[in-house]
C-alpha cells in the first residue's frame, strides 16, 4: 500500500475551467493530453497543476458554466417574436425585462416554478411560498440562502421571519444598517462581510477581500493576525470599543462561512426572473422551448405536460403527422405535441415527414404513403406515430392504421422506387399505375387498448388516462389522487388510499432473504413509486402486474422534497370502485340509429351480472328540430367503468356523462 500511496490516480479536468496566460501555456505550467492514437488530434489539454497551484504560478482560473436554461430563453423569445412580428408589434428584448412584473412576483410567491432556472425544487418552492417575494433583492437573497449550509443553521427561516415581521430586525453596529438593512440584518453575502470591515475598520476593498477569504476558507494562522488588525482598525475609524470590535468579528467569522457570493447569486437571479417572467406572461412559448430541451427524456416531458395541462390550463394537442412539427411548437395558445418527442423515432426523421407535408396536409393515409417515402422513416417510428394517434387525421381506427402499415410500407416503397427509376409508366407519372393497397376493416381498439398503447408510444397518458372513468366512484370513496396527497403529506405522515394504473415492477431480495418491490404507478394527476414490503408483496403480487389497476393504501412521508409511499394493502380497483354504487349516466348519440348497438352492449354486460349499477338516459338526436330526445331506460343497468369505457369508444356515441 506505501508504494502506491501519493501516486496520480487519474487527470482530473474541471468542467468550465479555463486558464488563460499572455504567452503560451508551457511558460507557467506543464500540460497534459489524453493518449490520442496516431496521427489524431488531442481532445482536450489541461494543465498539470491544480487550481491552488495555477494561481500560485500567476494565472486565472475562469470558470464558462454552460446554463441550458439560457437556451431555453433564447427559444422562447425567438417563438414569441415570430408571433410579435405576425401581429407587427416590438420584439421582445429579454435584456431590457422590467424587474418589478407583478404578474412575475405572483406566480413565484405562489410556488409554480416547475421549469423555472433555480427555484424548480420541491424545497425551494415551499420556501418562495413562504417568503412571498415583492422585489428583486428577494430573489438574491433565496438563491444565496438555499444551500446545506444556512439551510442547517436556520438563516433561510430567520430571514424570513425578519422579512413578515415576525421576528426582530437588529443590527451589531449602527454603521452597519445601511449594509444589511437590504438583508434585514443577516449576513447574507461576502460581500457584505468586506463591506462590513471596509466601513467599521477601515480595510482597503483588497484587505477586506483577503479578510474574506481567510474567514470562508477557515486559514488560523490568517485569522490570527485578522483579528487584532480588525480591533485596532475599528478603534481608530470610529472609536468602537475592543469588546464590540471583537463580537463584529466574531459574527463575521460565523457568517462568513454561509456567506454566499452576491455578484454570483444576482446574475443567476437575473436567468431565474427571466424564466419566471416568460412562464408567467408568455407560457405556451416557453413550456415548448422547455420540452424542447427535454424532448428525449420521457420522465421530464411527462412532469412538463402536467404542468403545461393542469399548473397553467394550457392545451396540448396530440401528436399529429397534419400539425405537428418535429420538435414541439406553439399555435393559438397551444402546445403542438412533437412527433420526434415519440419513443424510438428520430428528429430528424420526423423532419422527413414535416418537409414531405409542406403547405399541403396529408388527406389519406395512401396521400401519405404516395409523399413520404415510408421505408426510410422505418416500420418502428411508423408504430409508434399509429400508437400515439399520429395518424388519427387520416383514420380514426387506430387498430385498422396499425395493421395496414406492412402494405402500406411497402406500396410507398414500390411508389418512390419507380419515381427514382428512369422508367415512365404508360400514365405518364411513374408508379401511378399501382393499385392502392386494401386495408382490412377491424374493429378499433377499446379505450383501455388505446391508452395503453398510446402510453408505450409517448411514455405516458396524454389523451386520457385508465382511471379517468373511475374518478367519480373513487371520489365518493376518498380515494386520494397523488397530487392531494403531496399536499396533504406536508403537514405530517399520514395513512391514505391511493389508485393508480402500474407502470412497472421491481423485485428485489433483503439482505435477510425476503422478497420486497418498488412499484411504478400513476394516476390522471402524475407518476409516483411505492415501495411494496414482502407480506404486502405475496398476498398482492398478482394485482401489480403491469397495466393493472389498483387501489393501494399507503403509509406517506415526505422527506425533504422526496414523497415516500409505503404499501399496507392492495386492491383490485373494480372492487373498490363497486363499494361505492352505480351512478347516472347520459348516452349522447349522433344518430338514432346508434341506440340498436348501445343496448346491445348494455344487454351482453348485464348478463354477466354486476354490482355498480345506476339509471342510464339515451340522449338521440332529432333530425326535425335539431334538438335531443332523452329516453330514461327501464330499471337499473351495470355503469361500471368499463362500461364507459367501452361506451365512449363505439361509433355513434358523442359524450358519455356521469352525473
Amino acid at each position: 500500500a506505501r508504494s502506491l500511496e501519493d501516486l496520480t490516480r487519474n487527470a482530473g479536468k474541471h468542467a468550465g475551467g479555463v486558464v488563460i496566460a499572455p504567452t503560451p501555456l508551457t511558460d507557467f505550467s506543464p500540460l497534459f493530453a489524453e493518449h490520442v492514437a496516431k496521427g489524431e488530434t488531442a481532445k482536450s489539454v489541461v494543465t498539470q497543476f491544480d487550481k491552488d497551484d495555477v494561481e500560485a504560478v500567476g494565472l486565472v482560473k475562469f470558470d464558462f458554466l454552460g446554463l441550458r436554461t439560457l437556451t431555453i430563453i433564447d427559444w422562447a423569445v425567438k417563438a414569441i417574436n415570430v408571433r410579435r412580428q405576425a401581429a407587427d408589434v416590438p420584439a421582445l428584448e429579454i435584456l431590457a425585462l422590467p424587474l418589478d412584473d407583478p404578474e412575475t412576483y405572483a406566480l413565484l410567491s405562489k410556488g409554480q416554478t416547475t421549469a423555472v432556472f433555480q427555484f424548480e425544487s420541491r424545497g425551494m418552492k415551499e420556501y418562495i411560498r413562504k417568503l412571498q417575494p415583492q422585489v428583486f433583492e428577494d430573489l438574491i437573497a433565496l438563491a444565496a440562502l438555499y444551500r446545506p449550509g444556512p439551510l442547517g443553521a436556520g438563516m433561510v427561516d430567520d430571514f424570513i421571519d425578519r422579512r413578515h415581521g415576525r421576528a426582530e430586525v437588529s443590527y451589531p453596529h449602527p454603521l452597519l444598517e445601511p449594509i444589511l438593512k437590504p438583508t434585514y440584518g443577516v449576513i447574507v453575502y461576502q460581500e457584505q462581510v468586506m463591506q462590513i470591515a471596509q466601513v467599521l475598520a477601515g480595510y482597503s476593498l483588497g484587505g477586506a477581500d483577503l479578510l474574506r477569504r481567510a474567514m470562508g476558507k477557515k486559514i488560523a494562522e490568517e485569522m490570527a493576525k485578522e483579528r487584532p488588525k480588525f480591533i485596532e482598525g475599528a478603534a481608530k475609524t470610529h472609536s468602537v470599543s475592543a469588546a464590540k470590535a471583537g463580537e463584529v468579528f466574531d459574527l463575521l467569522e460565523k457568517f462568513a462561512n454561509y456567506g454566499f457570493n452576491k455578484s454570483h447569486a444576482a446574475a443567476y437571479a437575473v436567468v431565474s426572473y427571466q424564466t419566471a417572467w416568460l412562464k408567467a406572461n408568455h407560457p405556451v412559448e416557453f413550456m415548448a422551448a422547455v420540452m424542447n430541451c427535454d424532448i428525449h427524456l420521457t420522465d421530464k416531458l411527462a412532469s412538463y405536460a402536467e404542468e403545461v395541462r393542469r399548473g397553467l390550463g394550457i392545451t396540448i394537442v396530440a401528436p399529429c403527422v397534419n400539425a405537428s412539427l418535429a420538435t414541439f411548437g406553439v399555435r393559438d395558445g397551444q402546445v403542438i405535441y412533437a412527433l420526434g418527442a415519440l419513443k424510438n423515432v428520430g428528429v430528424e426523421a420526423m423532419k422527413m415527414i414535416v418537409q414531405a407535408r409542406g403547405t399541403q396536409p396529408f388527406v389519406s393515409l395512401f396521400d401519405f404513403a404516395r409523399r413520404v417515402d415510408m421505408k426510410r422513416i422505418g416500420k418502428r417510428p411508423l408504430e409508434m406515430l399509429a400508437r400515439a394517434g399520429a395518424f388519427d387525421v387520416l383514420d380514426r381506427n387506430r387498430a385498422r392504421v396499425f395493421d395496414a402499415l406492412d402494405p402500406l410500407v411497402a406500396w410507398s416503397t414500390a411508389l418512390h422506387e419507380a419515381r427514382a427509376s428512369t422508367q415512365v409508366s404508360l400514365f405518364g407519372e411513374a408508379g401511378a399505375d399501382l393499385p392502392e393497397p386494401r386495408l382490412a376493416n377491424r374493429d378499433d381498439w377499446l379505450q383501455a387498448e388505446r391508452l395503453a398503447q398510446e402510453h408505450q408510444a409517448i411514455g405516458f397518458y396524454l389523451s386520457g388516462h385508465p382511471l379517468d372513468d373511475y374518478m367519480a366512484p373513487l371520489r365518493r370513496l376518498k380515494v386520494m389522487t397523488l397530487a392531494e396527497l403531496a399536499a396533504a403529506a406536508e403537514r405530517g405522515p399520514m395513512v391514505a388510499k391511493l389508485a393508480g394504473a402500474v407502470a412497472s415492477r421491481q423485485e428485489r431480495k433483503s439482505a435477510r432473504g425476503n422478497r420486497f418491490a418498488f412499484v411504478q404507478l400513476s394516476d390522471p394527476t402524475g407518476l409516483y413509486e411505492v415501495t411494496v414490503f414482502s407480506d404486502v408483496l405475496e398476498a398482492a403480487r398478482d394485482l401489480l402486474d403491469t397495466g393493472s389497476n389498483v387501489v393501494i393504501t399507503v403509509e406517506a412521508t415526505l422527506e425533504g422534497e422526496t414523497l415516500k409511499l409505503l404499501a399496507r394493502a392492495v386492491q383490485p380497483i373494480d372492487a373498490v370502485a363497486a363499494e361505492a354504487g352505480g351512478a347516472a349516466l347520459r348516452i349522447h348519440l349522433d344518430r338514432a340509429e346508434a341506440a340498436a348497438s348501445v343496448a346491445s352492449l348494455l344487454a351482453r354486460v348485464a348478463a354477466d351480472g354486476g354490482r355498480a349499477r345506476g339509471s342510464i338516459t339515451i340522449c338521440v338526436p332529432d333530425t326535425e328540430t335539431g334538438r335531443e330526445i332523452d329516453v330514461l331506460l327501464p330499471r337499473a343497468w351495470p355503469v361500471s367503468p368499463q362500461v364507459k369505457g367501452a361506451l365512449r369508444a363505439m361509433t355513434g356515441v358523442v359524450l358519455v356523462e356521469e352525473l
